[in-house]
């Protein structure tokens, strides 16, 4: 794997190509942070989304509301939650190269188009522990890349030291809502009580929410008043076109 430093190098090279598609930028394209073309970064364009879940409102719902109907029946225990996309191409490609393959060199680009959507940061960011069991095969927690880089934009302090995982979960991908919290019992425990009442969690995907849920509950538990999630991706709701 290339380091970080080798990445970051490699991308400056071939700036002038589109990193999505890999054509040739048009000198008169509008610039952006991931250095893609105009029409590659029309797949950001922000579509209306519940301030609460994230999912993409339904068309007789986008017009009068910002938050879903399923959300003011049963609200989830944070706030807001923000993200950039759905789990879908271009950004689960995005996703999948740095989590899975440890390539970081748009993480920075991505952090900085999602910090220019949260209107009201948090004071204190944190992140979505892993099990040291996962931290030693892959080596890094890509929650805490994510989360220092958006503290860097958004000029707010960063702590991965607020959660711990205790107990070891197979991954959860492919888990139905109601198997993963279920597995998710008990995995978390806090360190010590954060010294803030707004406090952020960075995850790269929110997928059902259950394992943000387990942390918010930790959180509310000991006096913090407000949680947000931060996330590159949400997984559209089962059905959502």
């Amino acid at each position: 794997m290339l380091s970080h430093h080798w990445q970051n190098i490699m991308h400056r090279v071939l700036s002038s190509q589109c990193g999505l598609c890999r054509f040739p930028i048009l000198a008169a394209a509008q610039p952006n942070a991931l250095r893609w073309c105009d029409h590659c970064y029309q797949y950001l364009t922000p579509v209306k989304r519940c301030q609460r879940c994230g999912l993409s409102l339904k068309a007789e719902e986008a017009n009068i509301e910002s938050i879903c109907g399923e959300c003011l029946s049963e609200p989830p225990p944070w706030q807001r939650l923000f993200t950039l996309g759905d789990y879908d191409f271009p950004l689960s490609r995005e996703v999948q190269r740095f989590k899975d393959h440890g390539q970081t060199w748009h993480v920075r680009a991505l952090t900085q188009l999602l910090a220019q959507r949260i209107s009201t940061p948090a004071p204190l960011i944190t992140t979505v522990p892993l099990h040291w069991q996962r931290y030693f095969y892959r080596g890094f927690n890509q929650s805490d890349i994510l989360a220092r880089h958006l503290a860097g934009h958004l000029n707010v302090r960063f702590d991965n030291h607020v959660f711990r995982r205790v107990k070891h979960v197979q991954s959860q991908r492919g888990y139905k809502k109601s198997s993963r919290e279920q597995n998710l019992k008990g995995a978390f425990t806090l360190n010590q009580p954060p010294k803030y009442n707004h406090v952020a969690i960075v995850d790269d995907v929110v997928t059902t929410g259950s394992t943000v849920r387990q942390l918010c509950h930790l959180l509310l538990e000991v006096g913090v008043e407000t949680v947000d999630i931060y996330c590159i991706c949400r997984t559209p709701a089962p059905g959502a076109v």
